[in-house]
């Protein structure tokens, strides 16, 4: 991944947006950098700091502000554990796992150690591997709709499930898997199977059935994805006895489209001078997508699903590309190789430093609605909702293969209708991690927080930025 480059001239040299979006500067500067950031269940953001090690929670001002949001730090890894490109999500019950890492301490280790975040304590407990597994490295993984964790080992075909409740890890058969897991990205659909296009094996792509533990082929996905990346058939060594990996190449991320399509982006293969996207449509098979604009690419990059339905693509010169589901365009911004992700505004926070604000706005079929919940809430109390689409439409971030920050899980915002003050209560245990869940009542149950004014107030559930309806409500 590309650092962020702190040049004034560089920025100075930016193109200007283009009609209706804009990018406003973080008042407060993440104090340590941010590698990767989190959309934590409470309307959190947690930031992974630039040693690797460190963390930092962002928390918005009353107004519900990111951009003029604090900054305090939390706890820290292990001290033998400070991963770069590992696996990592954020599960059913509000902590963030991290699995692996491509390098650990700066240095190419294919570790399998792992950690996970309690935001309630702001600490870091370790978390075993599964059994048999001495390397994770830069692993796959997803969160299935039953909120089992789910995750590819890099080196071979295995795969395994943990639990969150138990902690247990369970390894669950890979049968008909084209390729190895690496540098593959997985991008959950709304039956609950997973579609990737692979890397070793491109052009082909798969499909993984949860259900039935079996993997089929989705055929070619018409233009190549894979990339050649860094050191494409070189022999990389990694501990514990120094065995060779032969990285198969790159790509860049998928992200599922609102209308049940998929858009993956590649990067630029051997022999060619553009990068190809290709788009997947259930029951019809892929068809090639627009080329990347400037000779850009996507390999190891990330991406995001605004609210207004548009995919935002990061290439890897640091350029940000709009694809409205037909034209591919340059958005005339340059996220500098920052992480993007959707906040509970509708904002994407680019690394750490700034919000990218898009145009237009998101269709009232795909907000979520509300069917049940209190009509009166006290401080320091449990309570359930439920309705439509609190999963949203999909995942909404992507990346290549490792460092995924899905946001497909609701969030619950209480606004006091006197002071205006908007308060962001702890969602946990949903009913459901799936995606584009329709019609079906899914449910959460929210923490109302301690310190929230009393009063009328309204409460809205939001997924991927898009709020719903507000209801009204009394904080006692």
């Amino acid at each position: 991944m590309y650092r962020r480059l702190l040049i004034a001239a560089a920025l100075a040299a930016l193109p200007t947006l283009a009609s209706g979006q804009s990018v406003q500067q973080l008042k407060n500067q993440p104090p340590d950098g941010a590698v990767i950031t989190f959309q934590l269940t409470d309307g959190t953001v947690l930031a992974q700091g630039d040693n690797y090690s460190d963390f930092w929670v962002l928390t918005p001002d009353k107004t519900g502000s990111y951009v003029n949001g604090t900054w305090k730090q939390v706890g820290s890894l292990a001290s033998e554990y400070a991963p770069y490109a590992n696996a990592s999500q954020v599960l059913a019950d509000g902590r963030v796992l991290f699995e692996g890492g491509e390098y650990n301490f700066g240095n190419f280790a294919l570790t399998n150690l792992g950690a996970i975040y309690d935001p309630t304590s702001g600490t870091w407990t370790s978390v075993k591997p599964p059994k048999g597994w001495p390397n994770i490295g830069d692993s796959p993984s997803v969160v299935l709709p039953n909120g089992m964790f789910l995750m590819g080992d890099k080196l071979n075909k295995k795969m395994a499930e943990l639990d969150p409740a138990t902690m247990a890890w369970t390894e669950v058969t890979s049968k008909g898997k084209n390729d190895f897991n690496a540098e593959e990205g997985w991008t959950l659909m709304p039956d609950g199977s997973i579609v990737t296009a692979d890397v070793k094996d491109n052009p082909e792509s798969e499909n993984y059935i949860p259900s039935k533990g079996k993997w089929l082929n989705l055929g070619s996905t018409v233009v190549n994805l894979q990339g050649p990346g860094c050191c494409e058939g070189q022999c990389l060594q990694y501990p514990p006895k120094n065995k060779c990996y032969y990285p198969p190449g790159e790509i860049g991320p998928a992200l599922l489209m609102p209308n049940g399509t998929v858009f993956a982006t590649g990067a630029t293969h051997s022999g060619q001078s553009t990068a190809h996207t290709s788009v997947y449509t259930p029951g019809s098979g892929w068809a090639a997508g627009p080329d990347f604009p400037n000779d850009d690419q996507a390999g190891d990059d990330f991406a995001t699903l605004l609210t207004n339905g548009d995919a935002l693509v990061e290439g890897n010169s640091g350029e940000l590309y709009l694809f409205d589901g037909s034209t591919f365009v340059d958005a005339s911004e340059n996220g500098e190789g920052s992480s993007l992700m959707i906040l509970p505004t509708g904002q994407v926070l680019v690394g750490g430093f700034e919000v990218y604000n898009s145009s237009g706005s998101y269709q009232s079929s795909w907000q979520p609605t509300i069917s049940s919940y209190p009509s009166k809430v006290k401080a320091g109390s449990t309570y359930q909702i439920s309705g439509t689409q609190f999963n949203g439409l999909s995942q909404a971030n992507s990346f290549g293969d490792e460092l995924q920050t899905s946001t497909n899980y609701p969030l619950v915002q209480i606004t006091n209708n006197k002071t205006k003050d908007v308060f962001y209560t702890r969602t946990h245990d949903h009913s459901t991690m799936g995606v584009a869940t329709g019609s079906a009542t899914v449910s959460t149950n929210f923490d109302v927080p301690s310190g929230i004014e009393s009063g009328a107030s309204s409460l809205v559930v939001i997924a991927n930025g898009i709020p719903s309806a507000p209801v009204s409500i009394t904080v006692k």
